[in-house]
């Protein structure tokens, strides 16, 4: 005898409470890639297509902002230190203490702290920032400065923490030719988009407002064609065998406790901070995420070319684990009917 629909809507519910649908997609793209990775066209098609979901959402996001809020959040100055001093001391601190486990593969030592010392993610940050409703103005704010600051820190903090065989003058260079890259990528992709949406807000703001669905399809969008293309350039680069098994499974295991702990230190100093519920949410997103985008070119000029894939294979992994991790988080924050999120928000 067939189920009742009652039955069958009661299960789904029930499913949904112990897997979360994004997350379920996230694995089918990630396993999408490792089976189907894009390469060739296929990638270049991939990438414009992300690129162009990412322009659109910093469009409707400056068409959604008020002009206060823009305000509030460049002179929010004790998220942006707070966000900075995660990225920039804490994290590097931890990366210290990670690399001296005895436990930890010989051949991921060096890319592990380099993880540590990199910048955080802009378009992800951001799109967590909205879907889990926190300041999206400040984030973007924070996630900018950031990524920008980060392309002069990163390189003088591998000089300092790692030593790379070159001059101060070379390392000088670096920090040059990445923040010109880093600056032009930023104010063509993120920033552009951002004040046109701004500046024809009061055209289409009315109708941005209306279609708050169209917002939240192109967060996801934009996260689900960042992670397909990650991954597949991920794959295609050896990810899978640059070390041994057991060097991957700890450095997921790394990996997830190095964020576990910097999520929960965030929410935590958001609320020692008395920080509103909105910007703890971006100190908790921006403060948190390391970015492979910067990531990659920069050891690719700070390195010697045949350490680069294993430099870069744990901030690869980290990259995919915030990515899934932060997208429970976001989701459930978002959700109306939740007040309580998995990290409990600060009074």
């Amino acid at each position: 005898m067939p189920r009742s629909h009652r039955s069958i809507s009661g299960e789904a519910t029930a499913l949904k409470k112990w897997i979360d649908p994004f997350v379920a997609i996230l694995l089918v793209i990630v396993l999408l890639a490792t089976l189907l990775p894009c390469s060739g066209p296929s990638a270049d098609f991939f990438k414009i297509l992300a690129n162009f979901a990412i322009v659109l959402l910093f469009f409707l996001h400056g068409a959604k902002l008020s002009r206060e809020a823009i305000l509030g959040g460049m002179l929010n100055w004790r998220l942006h230190l707070a966000t900075l001093s995660v990225t920039f001391a804490l994290f590097p601190l931890l990366g210290l203490v990670l690399i001296r486990l005895p436990s930890l593969d010989p051949a991921l030592t060096a890319g592990v702290l380099y993880l540590t010392l990199l910048p955080s993610t802009v378009q992800s940050s951001i799109a967590f920032t909205s879907i889990a409703k926190g300041n999206v103005s400040a984030a973007v704010c924070a996630a900018t400065l950031s990524n920008i600051l980060g392309m002069f820190i990163t390189p003088m903090l591998v000089a300092l923490l790692m030593q790379v065989g070159g001059t101060q003058s070379q390392v000088g260079g670096t920090q040059s030719y990445v923040s010109m890259v880093a600056i032009w990528k930023i104010a063509g992709q993120l920033l552009l988009p951002f004040v046109v949406g701004h500046l024809a807000r009061p055209w289409i703001g009315a109708w941005v407002a209306r279609h708050k669905v169209l917002v939240g399809w192109v967060d996801r969008s934009s996260i689900l064609l960042v992670v397909y293309t990650a991954f597949s350039e991920a794959v295609i680069g050896g990810l899978w065998t640059k070390c041994s098994a057991m060097g991957l499974l700890g450095q997921f295991v790394i990996g997830s406790v190095l964020l576990s702990f910097v999520l929960v230190t965030c929410w935590w100093l958001g609320g020692r901070l008395g920080l509103s519920r909105e910007d703890a949410i971006v100190l908790l997103f921006c403060g948190s995420k390391k970015s492979l985008v910067s990531g990659i070119p920069m050891a690719g000029v700070l390195f010697p070319p045949a350490e680069v894939g294993l430099i870069i294979l744990p901030a690869m992994i980290f990259h995919q684990i915030q990515l899934i991790v932060c997208a429970v988080i976001a989701r459930r924050m978002g959700e109306p009917k939740t007040k309580k999120s998995p990290l409990s928000p600060p009074d």
